[in-house]
């Protein structure tokens, strides 16, 4: 595409999302080579619209960028002409995260993230799904021709419930797998822009087949670190924690250990990787730390998230300067969105993580299913990359987990508390079918004002 034609446009919904789109604009501004853009800024919250507006237009106005800036909490006002539709949307925002990690801790379950899998991820679905579906459905009626791109949570959950109820070739998008790849570079003494990998799995349980510098596998420098600090003892400001004072083999140790069973490492370490396998961390039980609390604690994030918007929105309204270090990044850093775009742009034909339906490029895994996978950005779209010899071993783990996907997906869709109980049930963390209903009932009154499809 010749992009000096005209400007293109790209609508961001969800835009309070403001540390993404934050770091959206910053991309959008030093990536001159794809021209000039509309961007156009979409949320149902007054608030964190003009947050997101007033960063916008300060950065644009910083960089004197050629990006014309729309904002409008009514999305069918700033869909016509779309060329790109980003979701980000989280309904019921921080506060409906708090709910789905707090209120299963009364039930005995302990959750590092909640907002994948586990009941956190399950209750989340409940609600994002039905405004997803309408999110899409919008699309398809004034922009139809627009690449859909969705970041939101529950990834997997989402990208299937969208593309089953409006036929939307929805794409996944998100950092995970890239982020631990690069990762495993650094320890493998590997310059990580030259590591390649392959991998297929499902977003936030991706596994790492292959991983490969100037063609050879990396997989024995790996195996040499470990051996050198298998003796360490474990760093307290490092395990369980999000964001890690030290990044070595022993940050990760049930990710390692799935790598010694498995061959295979999976993304994203282990706040994600572990909600997959509650039965391996019984009452919360994770390396002698309580998950959500000790480890990864949910309470830190929210917090740390909450603060970053707060500054934001400081810049925003002109209360601080604006933070012009958001520049000093290699273009199209931020999720990879803008990387892929230039790849599809001038049909660079680079390789990316995204999620999509298999369609048989992993034979071993169900045709319908939304899986994490590389693929090929063309200008003719996007292209997985076949993984014929995805191991069985570790197609029977993703398998179990796309059993509560479904029915999870099915649930949301449909308003059905029975499946919504099963995929409780199915998901593992909820044994007893008396406190998966208590469970369900509990969650889906918390957030009844949200649950379209239920009440």
């Amino acid at each position: 595409m010749n992009t000096q034609m005209r400007k293109r446009k790209i609508v961001l919904i969800g835009a309070g999302s403001a540390v993404f789109t934050h770091g959206l604009v910053a991309d959008l501004i030093v990536s001159e080579d794809l021209g000039a853009w509309e961007l156009g800024l979409v949320d149902i919250d007054p608030t964190a619209l003009e947050t997101a507006e007033g960063i916008s237009r300060k950065m644009v106005a910083a960089r004197n960028a050629n990006i014309t800036v729309q904002a409008s909490t009514d999305r069918r006002d700033i869909l016509p002409g779309a060329d790109l539709v980003v979701l980000t949307i989280g309904v019921e925002s921080r506060p409906g995260w708090e709910k789905d990690a707090y209120l299963p801790r009364k039930f005995g379950i302990f959750q590092p993230v909640g907002d994948s899998v586990l009941p956190g991820g399950i209750s989340k679905a409940m609600r994002q799904v039905p405004a997803l579906v309408a999110i899409a459905q919008d699309v398809k009626a004034l922009c139809p021709n627009a690449m859909l791109v969705n970041y939101a949570n529950p990834m997997t959950v989402n990208c299937w419930a969208i593309r089953k109820a409006t036929g939307m070739p929805v794409v996944g998008l998100c950092h995970g797998t890239f982020h631990v790849t690069r990762e495993l570079a650094g320890l493998a003494g590997a310059p990580a822009d030259e590591v390649t990998a392959l991998y297929a799995g499902l977003n936030h349980m991706t596994f790492i087949t292959d991983l490969r510098w100037n063609g050879e596998s990396l997989w024995p420098a790996l195996e040499k670190r470990r051996q050198a600090e298998k003796n360490l003892p474990p760093d307290p400001n490092s395990l369980g924690k999000t964001f890690p004072a030290d990044l070595n083999t022993n940050t990760n140790p049930f990710s390692w250990g799935l790598y010694d069973a498995y061959g295979a490492y999976p993304a994203a370490n282990d706040r994600h990787v572990s909600e997959f396998f509650p039965e391996r961390f019984p009452d919360g039980n994770y390396y002698g730390l309580k998950l959500g609390i000790e480890a990864f604690s949910v309470e830190e994030i929210i917090a740390w998230g909450e603060a970053r918007y707060q500054n934001m929105r400081s810049q925003a309204l002109g209360q601080k300067p604006l933070d012009t270090t958001i520049f000093n990044r290699t273009s199209g850093e931020h999720e990879q969105l803008i990387a892929i775009l230039r790849s599809m742009t001038f049909d660079q034909r680079k390789i990316f993580s995204a999620n999509l339906p298999n369609n048989g490029a992993v034979p071993n895994l169900p045709d319908d299913a939304i899986l994490e996978m590389p693929v090929v950005a063309t200008a003719s779209g996007l292209r997985p990359v076949q993984m014929a010899d995805f191991p069985g071993t570790l197609a029977a783990i993703v398998n179990r987990k796309l059993a509560s996907a479904r029915l999870t997906v099915e649930a949301a869709l449909n308003g059905d508390r029975r499946l919504f109980v099963e995929a409780l049930l199915v998901d593992g963390a909820v044994r007893d079918r008396k406190l998966a209903s208590d469970l369900a009932e509990t969650l889906l009154e918390a957030h009844r004002g949200t649950l379209p499809t239920f009440f």
